[in-house]
């Protein structure tokens, strides 16, 4: 049970990183994608309808390190308060802002708002790979790398996410936009993945190396201007990363910390085990769902 839960939180923070990855692109992106109010709208569209369900994987993933393991859970939030507490703060004001921007009507309450949604975009999309990467190496560097790794990837994925989900002059600059976030993300990742895996598992060497390629595959596929593709490729990147990340802290999610330790009791875990395979795959129904219905390109007619 132990493994298996390890297994559904990495899954959770998984779906988490890929799917909140573009949003924060996305929202990062938004003053150099837009030329108008039309141009802001209809790059704002592209995440419209799936941003707040973006963010129920990360409730859920922490709702589910809390459950079945209480100690990680404490040891991790409390470990990084203040880059957590940031983290909520940018996801809050972030959430205001695209919430409150078609309610506003002035251009300074506008600019607030937007404003608001590009630090709330960038502000977690470094921290949190801030906060990993300091939890596997330990060292401001890492820190510091892992932050730019994670912010330069989130950028790329979202600028690609906007050129699969738009048209016109939108597309066209988001797919500018990749290629420019491609020159900072992929020598990032190059530099820094292969470094990941000396603390796991071997297979992590594996994870890591798909990890770079495919990023590297993105930029190819978006200089082709296959777009849908190379969101495929940035999607399996940002997954591979997570995997690496989290088979090396399988043996110890925290210092000094082991998995079993870290874990509740065995009747809780099979309580929450038959939860999850209840919910699990509503939730998931439901987001695929959502993707489909509002799976078509945005024209810059979008008001």
């Amino acid at each position: 049970m132990t493994t298996f839960w390890f297994i559904v939180i990495a899954f959770l923070w998984t779906g988490y990183f890929v799917l909140e990855g573009f949003d924060f692109g996305v929202g990062a992106l938004l003053p150099l994608l837009s030329r108008s109010e039309a141009d802001r709208k209809q790059v704002l569209g592209t995440i419209g309808p799936v941003w707040d369900g973006n963010e129920v994987w990360l409730i859920t993933a922490i709702g589910a390190m809390f459950a079945a393991f209480p100690a990680w859970y404490s040891g991790l939030l409390s470990g990084f308060y203040l880059a957590v507490f940031l983290v909520i703060t940018g996801l809050i004001v972030r959430g205001v802002g695209l919430e409150w921007r078609g309610k506003v009507h002035s251009r300074r309450e506008v600019a607030l708002c937007d404003a608001g949604i590009v630090t709330g975009s960038v502000l977690p999309a470094f921290l949190w790979g801030a906060i990993f990467g300091n939890l596997l190496f330990g060292t401001a560097l890492a820190t510091v790398l892992g932050g730019a790794l994670s912010l330069s990837v989130a950028v790329l994925h979202g600028a690609v996410f906007v050129a699969l989900k738009t048209t016109g002059a939108v597309r066209a600059r988001a797919r500018r936009a990749a290629l420019l976030a491609a020159v900072g993300a992929v020598p990032v990742a190059i530099g820094t993945l292969p470094s990941v895996p000396g603390k796991g598992p071997m297979w992590t060497l594996g994870t890591a190396l798909l990890a770079a390629s495919a990023l590297a595959a993105g930029v190819t596929l978006v200089w082709g201007r296959r777009e849908g593709w190379a969101f495929t490729a940035t999607a399996t990147s940002i997954a591979a990363t997570t995997a690496t990340v989290f088979g090396v802290l399988w043996s110890a999610p925290l210092p000094g910390l082991t998995l079993a330790e870290a874990a509740s009791a065995p009747y809780t875990l099979t309580v929450l085990t038959w939860i999850g395979l209840l919910a699990l795959p509503g939730v998931i129904a439901y987001q695929a769902w959502t993707y489909w219905v509002f799976r078509k390109r945005l024209t810059a007619a979008v008001s």
